[in-house]
């Protein structure tokens, strides 16, 4: 019987039960959120103007900002551009100093609601064409939570100020326009952070007080320390990810090389493989040595 063919054929089922033994990794591809970018308004003429309600349709692109925080002032850009022909008209009245307010719909993270933005028009004649702006228009707005919000197109009004416009339209579509993903912060907890005291007496357990009794004699009262007998070593670490779920890594797992989720198991087939692998080798460098037979 030859040992050579036999040690081979161990050492490469060996190598193959290490190489199914190691965790698999998974890419996630995000895609954006579905609907359309053209926005339907329905327009009318605000005080002191005169005019007819218009009906246009706006391509309207948004432009999520990436780092944002709570209680950080974030920037959504905002691009527009008239769609079919269907340019807005101007109302008949004083137009000077005409600017435009554009606004965008957030839900999904408590107190985030909307975000604005203003940019200034060219001069607009009466019964003429209401330009867009040609650039990027910056709508702002300051999240007070971790989350992931849905950002959608919102209202635009022409006027000198965001309280007294002379044009007022508004989206008839909402439902059927595309959302936007915003994170901000880590996705969950609030915009304040828990305070801790860096004093060195604030972490000192009180002083025992003394406190008077009907006799008369002072005592004196203590307080008692609870403390957790869990041993550290034997319990489970567990991590939160941004999502909110637990991830789970056995005790006794973190140096397998392989992940938490390898276990010790996986230590004992790489431990195994390698054995093998050692004793092939001492067979084959044995076969070479010793004496032949003639």
């Amino acid at each position: 019987m030859r040992i050579r063919p036999l040690l081979c054929a161990t050492i490469t089922a060996a190598a193959l039960a290490c190489l199914t033994a190691a965790p698999a990794t998974a890419s996630v591809r995000h895609s954006p959120g579905g609907g359309t970018d053209v926005v339907e308004y329905e327009c009318r003429p605000g005080a002191g103007v005169t005019g007819e309600t218009q009906r246009i349709r706006v391509q309207v692109e948004l432009t999520m900002p990436t780092g944002a925080w709570p209680g950080v002032e974030l920037v959504i850009g905002w691009r527009g551009a008239y769609v079919d022909g269907s340019q807005l008209t101007a109302p008949q009245g004083e137009l000077s100093g005409l600017k435009l307010y554009a606004y965008a719909g957030i839900s999904d993270v408590p107190g985030f609601t909307s975000a604005t933005g203003v940019a200034d028009l060219p001069e607009v004649s009466p019964g003429g064409p209401v330009p867009l702006p040609e650039g990027t228009v910056e709508l702002r707005s300051t999240p007070n939570r971790a989350g992931v919000a849905a950002v959608r197109p919102g209202a635009i009004n022409f006027g000198r100020g965001p309280t007294a416009p002379l044009i007022e339209c508004d989206v008839q579509n909402r439902d059927a326009l595309r959302t936007y993903p915003l994170t901000i912060g880590d996705a969950g907890g609030d915009a304040t952070p828990t305070p801790t005291s860096t004093d060195p007496a604030a972490s000192e357990p009180p002083a025992s007080t003394p406190t008077a009794s009907p006799t008369g004699s002072p005592t004196a009262t203590t307080s008692t320390d609870t403390t957790d007998d869990t041993p550290d070593d034997t319990a489970d670490d567990t991590a939160t990810t941004a999502s909110g779920k637990v991830a789970r890594t056995p005790a006794g797992s973190v140096a397998t090389g392989g992940g938490g989720e390898a276990g010790p198991d996986a230590r004992l087939i790489l431990l195994g493989g390698l054995a093998l692998t050692a004793a092939g080798t001492g067979g084959l460098l044995w076969q070479r040595l010793r004496p032949r037979r003639t």
